[in-house]
């Protein structure tokens, strides 16, 4: 059988998409997202495959009939790799790849491929090669065909002096080196990405003081978008998938004085593998030690409910599914169906309607995040030195002044507080607090 892979990148390759659903399961109808995916590697997509099956197929996926079907379509469309939106196993992979003799690839690894393609950052760029790595790594058993000796002594004949002086004996299968080599690099990466996470966890652990917002949501329902129009931040925006690898964090006044950060963080998918979840930890920690997620949602999109399931799901493993969010429908100006806007709002009737890219709903948003920073208002009485002019500023900046007035040379201030900000009043460290009413 002819080496068909040589390499996982699938750009300008013509590509047979297959969509195998079993008849037993829900599951979403993949091919719209699985076409931009492919065309976001840089795959030209010459066929489509869609098929609902009894049960998968151990050794092909789809089983013989259908296998047999593609590989007629490969023929007639002159396909170079056939990308399944399921995940494979090396077996299912070898056993595909030796029918239809193209490339194979899976859902998994098309999303590695293009995360390797856009990485542009070092830090980026080693989170990728160790998640791609970590994937493949332990399906070499069965995904390569070069598993015979590199050297052997097998005797006095050619083939046993194939290695050369210094390498006779035993012999060492390509199985592996190839192991011993990708566990080397793994380390290597763990090591190099560890240091990168020291220096990105002090800067995080350095803004502890401050109120931090992340933005979070599914790739591409307009994050960066949405980061520039409430901070003026110039951020590249692109209408395609993983526009954005890298946290960026901006600092967002919200009236009166009050500034807090937000950071925009990766775009979340279905069924993101779990090796780029792990490696892409460091990145992912700005919504893990967020006080506030703003969890943005493209309700323009059919499948936008299933995309919250899968975003919910990723926070979850991440360790913030129960952080404070604002569900965010954003998009709206080009929401085709009104319908569902309204079944969206009647599912989270607490979720704000807004369009980051005219900017309305904008001002409704900026009031909801400045009511989470405040948290529920409380009304105290504040003693404090005359002088201590650093409190009285506090208060009217970050709180409602009711009264002020000089009791036995010092200052009594009667204001209304957000319950978040008390902590903050503390360290100034006035005589007394006490209070009044919640």
């Amino acid at each position: 059988m002819k080496e068909v892979r040589q390499s996982l990148r699938v750009k300008a390759e013509r590509a047979i998409l297959v969509v195998a659903i079993v008849r037993s399961q829900t599951q979403p109808d993949g091919l719209s997202e699985l076409k931009s995916l492919a065309k976001r590697a840089g795959a030209f997509v010459v066929d489509t495959f869609q098929q609902k099956v009894r049960q998968i197929n151990s050794t092909t996926y789809i089983g013989k009939g259908k296998t047999e079907m593609l590989a007629e379509r490969i023929i007639i469309h002159k396909a170079d790799v056939v990308i399944f939106d399921n995940d494979l196993s090396p077996r299912q992979i070898r056993e595909l790849e030796k029918v239809l003799q193209v490339k194979v690839l899976d859902r998994s690894e098309l999303i590695l491929d293009i995360f390797a393609n856009r990485a542009r950052t070092r830090q980026a760029k080693l989170q990728v090669e160790l998640a791609q790595l970590e994937y493949t790594a332990p399906r070499l058993r069965r995904m390569w065909l070069h598993l015979d000796s590199v050297a052997g002594a097998g005797g006095a004949t050619a083939a046993g002096a194939v290695g050369g002086i210094g390498t006779r004996g035993p012999g060492e299968k390509q199985l592996e080196i190839d192991r011993r080599i990708a566990g080397k690099r793994i380390t290597q990466l763990k090591r190099e990405i560890a240091k990168i996470d020291k220096r990105r966890i002090r800067e995080i652990d350095a803004r502890k003081e401050q109120f931090k917002i992340g933005i979070v949501g599914y790739t591409n329902a307009g994050k960066s978008t949405l980061l520039n129009a409430l901070t003026s931040a110039d951020i590249l925006v692109e209408d395609r998938l993983f526009a954005t690898l890298d946290t960026r964090t901006r600092k967002w006044t919200l009236a009166g004085g009050v500034e807090v950060l937000l950071s925009d963080t990766i775009g979340f998918l279905r069924d993101i593998p779990h090796q780029l979840i792990a490696s892409f930890k460091a990145t992912l920690e700005e919504a893990v030690n967020a006080d506030l997620l703003i969890h943005v949602v493209d309700a323009s999109n059919p499948e936008a409910m299933r995309q919250v399931h899968s975003v919910n799901n990723v926070l979850k493993e991440i360790g913030c599914d129960s952080h404070p969010t604002l569900t965010v429908l954003n998009k709206v100006d080009v929401t085709r169906k009104t319908d569902d806007l309204e079944v969206m709002q009647t599912i989270w009737p607490d979720a704000l309607s807004v369009s980051a890219k005219t900017g309305f709903g904008l001002e409704e948003l900026r009031c909801a995040v400045l009511s989470k920073y405040k948290g529920s208002e409380l009304l105290l009485r504040v003693s404090c030195g005359k002088s201590h002019g650093k409190i009285q500023s506090f208060l009217r900046a970050y709180g409602t002044i009711m009264k002020e007035e000089f009791r036995d040379g010092s200052m009594v201030i009667e204001a209304r507080l957000g319950q978040n900000q008390l902590a903050k009043l503390k360290r100034l460290r006035p005589v007394n607090i006490e209070t009044l009413s919640s």
